[in-house]
């Protein structure tokens, strides 16, 4: 059986999901292209679309529908040639519209899990709990005669675990798109000691096909991505503590934020990164990778007090952001949580942040957004890193902790056998966390 005969009955769990969506969108699109190719002329290409609401699976028809709207009027003239045969298609507009029309026909939404029982290949994407998991790939393995191949898109649960609670025999990989799939370049690719060497070769093609970059991953919980990020907000979490000492928790909280935003030079700023991702999702990811551990290591008493008193971060259905570490309009941050008095204050006002301690930036420093774009980039970061060094502010002190903790998280993750190599662990933190430059670097 080749790639296209794989991929002709294909079933996403959780397809209406932020990363479901968009795995769906990929997938469509791929198939597209194998049913295009006249070799595969007798073949039937059908994607399953399966989640629990009806209402979400209508909205992810539109969002379907946009995306190959958008898709194909970036690549019309690509199209124009996929099209030539059809004499009645003439102008843009009209090929626009057939190529949607053609990647919304290979979709079949439903809430059964029946049609999983007939496909070869099942991409799971479902809210990330260990046993609902679990619970799926047994019901469809069990009713499935096909021995389907299962690719999940888990963050932090080890595949080789729930290989072995859904007894798949080897018949799983971990997938993990980053969000949203449709934007993010990269994906960690997991293996167990026991995946079948055939899925590994039907990924790197499938990753190929879609135009995304495949970094590898040991199968250790939370894989390179996660076990980053959540070293990285404990160390965070230590400094805001520190910082406690002098400062109340907002002006902390905001002095945290900065340097490991305008300091480091970096999309977000470590708490805001953390309402973005979600904080209940972090907690949960926290609470999975202290399961798979013999030390509860992972843990984060601000952001247990943060859920307890109902602040949750991520994201609204139209993709606005919700309140967590601070408040948000369609602006930006509007506020800074105040624990004392359980209420946001006014960021710009200065007694209320910590600009006075942190002091002025490096001369040479420009925003994150400039940075990535710059064509001198390399030249750029030795010359500020090396003002950096310099400097005796304490925000460029408190940044040379936190550069030195961002070495030492990348070479543990090779140490420690998460990822295979030092390329890896940048490649995920450029890639995947958009920084400017990795953890093993020569800038500092």
């Amino acid at each position: 059986m080749d790639y296209s005969d794989r991929l002709e009955h294909v079933t996403i769990l959780g397809a209406a999901g932020k990363m479901g969506s968009g795995i769906l969108v990929l997938t469509a699109m791929e198939m597209f292209r194998q049913k295009m190719n006249p070799q595969n002329n007798n073949k039937i290409f059908v994607i399953y679309a399966m989640d629990v609401s009806n209402d979400a699976l209508a909205d992810l028809m539109v969002y379907v529908k946009e995306q190959a709207v958008r898709y194909a009027e970036k690549n019309i003239v690509e199209l124009r040639r996929v099209y030539e045969t059809r004499k009645d298609l003439i102008d843009n507009e009209e090929i626009i519209r057939q190529y949607a029309l053609d990647i919304m026909g290979l979709i079949r939404p439903g809430t059964r899990i029946e049609p999983a029982y007939d496909s070869r290949i099942i991409i799971e994407a479902v809210s990330e709990s260990p046993d609902l998991k679990v619970e799926l790939m047994l019901t469809i393995n069990r009713n499935n005669k096909l021995q389907p191949w299962f690719f999940t898109n888990t963050s932090a649960i080890p595949i080789g675990w729930l290989d072995e609670e859904a007894g798949l025999a080897g018949r799983i990989m971990g997938v993990h798109f980053y969000n949203p799939p449709i934007v993010q370049n990269l994906v960690e690719v997991v293996k167990t000691n026991t995946t079948r060497p055939e899925l590994a070769y039907f990924v790197a093609d499938y990753l190929k096909n879609i135009g995304k970059m495949a970094v590898p991953a040991y199968d250790v919980v939370g894989f390179i991505g996660n076990g980053y990020l959540v070293r990285d907000i404990l160390f965070a979490e230590n400094l805001l503590h520190q910082l406690q000492e002098q400062f109340t928790f907002s002006q902390a909280l905001y002095m945290v934020d900065k340097v490991s935003r305008d300091f480091l030079i970096r999309p977000m700023g470590i708490y805001q990164l953390i309402d973005y991702v979600g904080i209940d999702v972090v907690q949960f990811i926290m609470s999975v990778m202290n399961s798979h551990v013999e030390e509860k290591t992972f843990n984060s008493p601000f952001i247990d007090m943060m859920i307890s008193r109902g602040n949750r971060g991520g994201q609204n259905p139209d993709g606005s952001q919700k309140d967590g570490f601070f408040s948000y309009s369609s602006t930006g941050v509007t506020g800074i949580y105040d624990s004392g008095k359980r209420r946001y204050i006014d960021p710009d006002e200065p007694s209320l942040t910590g600009d006075a301690h942190l002091g002025e930036l490096p001369p040479s420093w420009v925003t994150w957004k400039k940075m990535v774009r710059h064509p001198q980039k390399e030249t750029l970061l030795l010359a500020y890193f090396s003002e950096l060094k310099q400097s005796q502010t304490n925000g460029a002190a408190l940044a040379r902790q936190y550069l030195q903790n961002f070495r030492d998280i990348g070479l543990s993750l090779v140490k420690n056998k998460i990822a295979f190599k030092y390329e890896d662990v940048n490649a995920v933190l450029i890639h995947g966390f958009h920084h400017a430059y990795g953890p093993i670097n020569p800038y500092f």
